[in-house]
């Protein structure tokens, strides 16, 4: 399995990637990290016991450019537990690109139930595997609205850099 460590402005984080049960995620996800594409990006979004989201926005909530939308596999078994990575996406199930967030607790209403769409649920790709206290100190941070948006931390948190380990 491959792991990536996200390292940020307040600490490292290692996930472990399901390359096995989520090959699509798994791709974009390792294609945007040998990119470069997560340097300098937010945590822009953090909700204390649901998640904690980044991978899309710069300093001062601007887009980022990503690719083109992945094909939802959320229907593969794997669930939004505590600790597990899966994609943000719109409306449409089978429109995410970079943003992806970091569980905070069992998540289980994000599940895949079924494929339609009230069911199509949030595609888990991977955990987290070292560097949870990290997650859990990016919960605790003081949030606003910034530019239309809800619960913005304060003072930016940053992905500094993302490094890619092949097994």
């Amino acid at each position: 399995m491959s792991k990536v460590i996200i390292s940020t402005t307040m600490g490292d984080i290692t996930v472990e990637l399901e390359d096995e049960k989520a090959p699509i995620g798994t791709e974009n996800f390792k294609h945007y990290v040998m990119d470069g594409f997560f340097n300098d990006t937010l945590f822009h979004r953090i909700i204390p016991n649901f998640m904690a989201q980044g991978g899309g926005m710069i300093s001062g909530m601007e887009e980022k450019e990503s690719g083109a939308p992945i094909e939802n596999e959320a229907d593969n078994g794997l669930k939004n537990e505590r600790g597990s990575l899966a994609y943000a996406r719109t409306g449409d199930p089978h429109s995410a690109t970079t943003q992806f967030f970091i569980n905070l607790k069992d998540n289980s209403f994000l599940d895949h139930s079924g494929k339609n769409p009230q069911g199509w649920g949030y595609a888990v790709f991977g955990k987290v595997i070292d560097g949870m206290d990290v997650v859990d100190a990016m919960a605790g941070v003081e949030t606003t609205t910034r530019r239309g948006h809800q619960d913005v931390p304060v003072e930016d948190i940053t992905i500094t850099k993302t490094t890619l380990i092949e097994d």
